[in-house]
């Protein structure tokens, strides 16, 4: 009976520490100025494959994720930022994604941040 304790004992606790953590937890910066922008950098990650939970702020530019590391990975959230038209550190948008955001949202125009600061 003891060694069945045992061997149940050994085969639980190797099972746990060969499961994986799905969920990682990232934060990287993201380029934008308003709340429209916003909307936009998180229905981009949210439409991500794998991606659980998104949440810029618009003041510190940060972008908090959570996402499934076996269904995607930070290189295709930031391909997904970028396609509709917002910059991350690693990743810039081409000029025609840019180009598609709502003229408040030109976060690349001085004056544009300018008005967005107060």
């Amino acid at each position: 009976m003891k060694k069945i304790i045992v061997v149940l004992s050994v085969v639980l606790i190797s099972a746990m520490s060969f499961a994986q953590n799905k969920n990682a937890k990232a934060t990287i910066e993201v380029d934008g100025v308003c709340m429209m922008c916003k909307a936009r950098i998180e229905k981009a990650c949210i439409k991500t494959k794998g991606v659980k939970s998104a949440v810029w702020n618009v003041k510190t530019h940060e972008l908090k994720l959570i996402y499934d590391e076996r269904k995607t990975d930070l290189k295709t959230i930031q391909a997904s930022i970028v396609a509709v038209g917002h910059d991350t550190k690693e990743l810039k948008a081409t000029d025609e994604a840019y180009n598609s955001v709502h003229a408040c949202c030109k976060y690349r125009n001085d004056e544009v941040k300018e008005e967005h600061k107060n």
